[in-house]
């Protein structure tokens, strides 16, 4: 319904907006412009969905690999002492957690609409062990904010919409979306612990954070010491070399286990092409009405006017260009990303504003509508504090993208 609200109010506000320039300015262009920005943007959104086809079909195509040879079911038991701890409530052995691991593998590779059957999956699961119906488990509330808090490790999908619009280096976003997306989820975790009283200090917990903390310390301790024009060639090369060794593992680790892995891999990339084509709708939807809402100016006034705001505050504002972006991305994923491209196109895919998108966009996932779409699923209505949690997760990953963007690109 928030979706529903915001969508109609694009169409609204430009057409105020534009109203008002016919009759203040006597702009007689203005409705033309509107109406030629709904047929390019529909365009835009069918030729990117389309560019993404191939993208889906290789990593659906490995994950399907990592599936059949066993990778999958290694890395779940490898992580169950974490996640036991996590999801206290659920019992050992039980299938929810091989489909949480395989959500959240799918969302940290950033295969965001490979992740959602996943996740319906496992809430569908979740839902067999909750004893009230209509009311959220602390499991779901966990694993909920695990989605929305948006851990990214892979930002496939914003690297591929880089590439296509023709940045230099598309994988340059990498390494700060991957810092901004731990801060966001190990926020959010945080938040649900206190909230159910789950106790984080302990060994296997202690041990991961210990272990991705040390990580991060020596990852940002090596990219200040390192001079503005190498930072983006470094982090580009670790980058490529970690997307290249993860499709080699699944490719191997195949071949150990003996199974066929082309089959496997082909096999899984024919969902590739269907998954492209059901976000054609949304992404049509969303980019004509970000279209006709930039085109009217309503964008420029609200852009303008927050960045006059914090101006006001002595602080640099050159990152209240990708800020749309930033909190388009709470509300919707469709949203985030057709504000995300439009901002590339209009500042440039290599801008610091350009770039900033793309890691704010990455910092976490979108909350309403994953509560929407999971919640919904299973008949939950009560949803107690999943949204306050998640809220709490996105204003962190929020920060951190602005922080990080400075350190990185500015």
């Amino acid at each position: 319904m928030v979706l529903n609200y915001i969508w109609v109010a694009f169409f609204v506000i430009a057409f105020v907006v534009a109203l008002g320039k016919l009759l203040f300015t006597g702009n007689t262009e203005i409705f033309t412009e509107l109406v030629n920005s709904t047929f390019s943007s529909s365009k835009t959104a069918f030729e990117i969905s389309l560019g993404l086809t191939g993208l889906l079909s290789l990593w659906l195509g490995l994950m399907k690999i990592g599936e059949r040879s066993g990778m999958i079911g290694a890395l779940s038991r490898w992580l169950s002492p974490v996640f036991c701890r996590l999801f206290p409530e659920i019992p050992k052995g039980h299938p929810a957690m091989g489909s949480i691991f395989m959500n959240l593998s799918a969302n940290m590779l950033g295969l965001d609409n490979a992740a959602t059957p996943m996740g319906l999956k496992a809430m569908k699961e979740l839902q067999e062990l909750n004893p009230h119906k209509d009311t959220a488990t602390n499991p779901m509330v966990m694993f909920l904010v695990l989605n929305t808090s948006g851990l990214i490790l892979i930002p496939i999908s914003i690297m591929m919409y880089r590439a296509q619009l023709g940045a230099v280096q598309p994988t340059d976003i990498f390494i700060p979306t991957l810092i901004t997306s731990c801060i966001s989820t190990l926020t959010g975790v945080i938040a649900v612990s206190i909230a159910q009283r789950i106790n984080l200090l302990n060994k296997p917990i202690l041990l991961l954070v210990a272990g991705i903390s040390l990580f991060f310390a020596g990852l940002i301790t090596l990219f200040v010491a390192l001079g503005r024009t190498q930072i983006g060639t470094y982090s580009t090369l670790v980058a490529n070399i970690i997307l290249f060794s993860i499709i080699l593992l699944f490719i191997v680790w195949g071949l150990a286990r003996k199974i066929n892995v082309y089959d496997a891999f082909v096999e899984g990339a024919k969902e590739g092409f269907g998954v492209a084509v059901r976000i054609i709708p949304y992404l049509v939807a969303f980019l004509v009405g970000i279209a006709v809402f930039r085109t009217s100016g309503a964008m420029d006034l609200l852009v303008g006017g927050i960045g006059a705001l914090v101006g006001c505050f002595g602080l640099d504002t050159s990152f209240v260009g990708a800020l749309p972006t930033a909190l388009m991305k709470s509300l919707s994923g469709s949203g985030a990303n057709g504000l995300m491209i439009d901002t590339m196109n209009q500042y440039g895919v290599d801008s610091f504003v350009g770039r900033m998108s793309c890691v704010a966009r990455g910092a976490s996932d979108t909350t309403f509508y994953i509560l929407a779409v999971y919640f919904g699923s299973v008949g939950i209505t009560k949803t107690r504090n999943a949204v306050t949690c998640g809220l709490i997760a996105d204003a962190a990953g929020v920060v951190a993208a602005i922080i990080i963007s400075y350190l990185f690109f500015f």
